[in-house]
């Protein structure tokens, strides 16, 4: 694949994907997310690549979830919403390496959520996190909600859906979404010391304790097939479509106008 959102390494073991999108925050559409997928296969199945790195080009964003300019009700791509996140949740998981994820800035919304299914993440202290779906008219039903309450506990996931708000790197490393926080400036050091530590691994350990910790919450995935197909169908609503329209026009949303009662 010719790729037009991503940037792809590969070196002494390790891949490193980067979407390159830092004119919208790293906010992907349809297309960055077939990359996505393609990238993650291809270097999640290649024999010589140890680890992955998945992270975003420029300093202000990690990724920032769905492009909201290419969202009116769907995203104008495959799979149940009109982008295959599904897919692309599913080969972070399902890929036989571990996945780290490189947060330099904004990891938010749908950005959060691939932060959090990376096997490690490791975070600058500029780096912040959060969620915004409930302020745009979405929702993550899957991973997103229930896998981020395994990771920080309940109380805190639902914090950071009902509330919205954003966390900087220091908390969300004490809450259990981030594994290290380093200076700005040491978080390529930082990454590359951990990717050679687990490049002196059995690779095939690894790729066994992987699918162990995925197996315990594995119902995980058809919990999201059925809530991304409610999702689309509220895409659909006036109350989600008012997200869109606020952000766009620069505005606070007036969800309750158009919530039926």
């Amino acid at each position: 694949m010719d790729y037009q959102d991503l940037l792809y390494v590969e070196q002494d073991g390790v891949a490193t994907i980067t979407i390159n999108r830092p004119e919208v925050y790293n906010a992907f559409r349809a297309q960055t997310v077939e990359e996505l997928i393609h990238a993650f296969q291809r270097a999640g199945w290649n024999p010589d690549i140890g680890v992955i790195v998945l992270t975003g080009a420029g300093d202000k964003a990690f990724c920032t979830g769905g492009d909201q300019k290419s969202h009116a009700g769907s995203y104008g791509g495959r799979g149940t919403i009109g982008l295959p996140v599904e897919e692309l949740h599913t080969v972070i998981r399902d890929v036989p390496k571990p996945v780290i994820a490189r947060v330099q800035g904004f990891a938010i919304g749908g950005g959060n959520v691939l932060a959090l299914l990376c096997d490690l993440t490791i975070a600058s202290d500029k780096a912040q996190f959060g969620q915004v779906g409930p302020k745009m008219g979405s929702v993550d039903p899957g991973y997103g909600t229930a896998y981020l309450a395994r990771a920080v506990g309940e109380k805190k996931a639902r914090e950071i859906w009902y509330l919205c708000r954003r966390y900087k790197a220091d908390e969300a490393e004490r809450m259990g979404l981030v594994n290290k926080v380093v200076p700005h400036e040491e978080l390529d050091a930082e990454v590359a010391a951990w990717c050679a530590e687990i490049m002196a691994k059995s690779p095939t350990a690894l790729a066994i304790a992987k699918r162990s910790f995925n197996a315990d919450s594995e119902h995980i995935r058809g919990q999201a097939s059925m809530g991304l197909q409610a999702l689309a169908l509220y895409y659909e609503t006036d109350e989600s479509k008012e997200g869109v329209r606020a952000f766009n026009e620069k505005r606070p949303a007036e969800f309750r106008k158009f919530h039926k009662k």
